[in-house]
C-alpha cells in the first residue's frame, strides 16, 4: 500500500521474521528506514531524505 505525507510518497512493509516495519521511498525503492512501529520507520526514511 502507498501512503503519502506533505513531503514524500512511501510504502510501508513488515519483516515478520525482525518484527521490523520497513519504509520505502516510492520514487526509489533502494531508500528505505526501518522501525519498531510505522510511524518510526517513516520518520527515519524521512530524515535521510
Amino acid at each position: 500500500m502507498t501512503f503519502d505525507n506533505k513531503k514524500m510518497q512511501y510504502r510501508v512493509t513488515l519483516n515478520t521474521d525482525l518484527n521490523l516495519f520497513i519504509a520505502f521511498d516510492k520514487m526509489n525503492p533502494n531508500h528505505f528506514a526501518t522501525g519498531i512501529t510505522i510511524e518510526k520507520a517513516v520518520e527515519e526514511l524521512q530524515k535521510t531524505a
